[in-house]
């Protein structure tokens, strides 16, 4: 599975992994709701590919992205912004069902920031800063910036990027929960990418099952997450994959994994 698109890098990593890389270097990567449906298009398609197991999506050295076009915004009034598509194509890259990491240089802010919010993990560069600075421009995050930016971070610090527009650093987006991991400037992609093979080379459908129950925390009450998580649980019990990791336990070997 290999394309290559003006606006955005799509490239095999491996047998089972994919490489999503946002290509507007003149923009800094913003995401124009023609490279928002591209990024969704392409996960779309990784989706419905039984061979892909985990994706990364990263942006460039000194940007991951830099937010929304702002000429696009400019040119949007209250009922266009109603009737916007951009909430659609949000859903549709949230509704994504594999791991998906990403791997972040530089500055994630804005529509940028909300991006690597739909992602499992998020690997950092020492420099790299978080921000949500919408209200800059007399507006506010429309993407996740105030509703899942603070069940990740916290009331106190969603507040301060939000009201303020202060960004988080790397070390303090790790200590808020943004991030999973901080890395040396020029190897996050490099890590996510180990990240995403380790995370290929495991049972497919436990990956898949283990990102919604976890995902199910910010959205479902515990009582009915806890009986959601147990069906999850229960419906794996039927799977090739299970015998076959618990053969491979048994006889003390690699599992072979089938996704099936």
């Amino acid at each position: 599975m290999s394309e290559t698109q003006d606006i955005l890098l799509v490239e095999p990593m491996g047998a089972h992994g994919l490489l999503l890389r946002l290509n507007r270097p003149e923009k800094r990567n913003a995401l124009a709701t023609d490279l928002l449906v591209r990024v969704a298009d392409a996960l779309d398609a990784a989706a419905a590919d039984p061979a892909i197991r985990a994706v990364v999506i990263t942006g460039a050295d000194r940007f991951f992205a830099a937010g929304a076009d702002i000429r696009e915004l400019a040119s949007r009034d209250t009922s266009g912004a109603l009737g916007d598509s951009r909430p659609a194509i949000w859903t549709r890259i949230r509704g994504f069902s594999k791991p998906l990491i990403a791997a972040v240089e530089g500055w994630s802010l804005g529509a940028g920031n909300e991006l690597i919010m739909c992602c499992d993990l998020v690997v950092a560069g020492e420099s790299a800063k978080f921000g949500q600075p919408e209200t800059n421009l007399g507006i506010i995050p429309g993407a996740g910036g105030t509703a899942i930016l603070p069940r990740l971070v916290g009331r106190s610090r969603a507040m301060r990027m939000v009201l303020l527009g202060d960004p988080l650093s790397a070390v303090e987006a790790l200590q808020a929960g943004l991030v999973a991991q901080v890395v040396d400037d020029g190897q996050a992609l490099a890590v996510a990418t180990d990240l995403a093979m380790r995370i290929a080379a495991r049972a497919p459908l436990a990956m898949q099952q283990g990102k919604a129950m976890v995902r199910a925390t910010f959205e479902t009450h515990q009582s009915a997450h806890l009986l959601l998580e147990r069906q999850a649980f229960s419906a794996l019990f039927g799977t090739a994959d299970k015998r076959e990791g618990t053969t491979a336990f048994f006889e003390k070997r690699d599992p072979q994994w089938s996704g099936a």
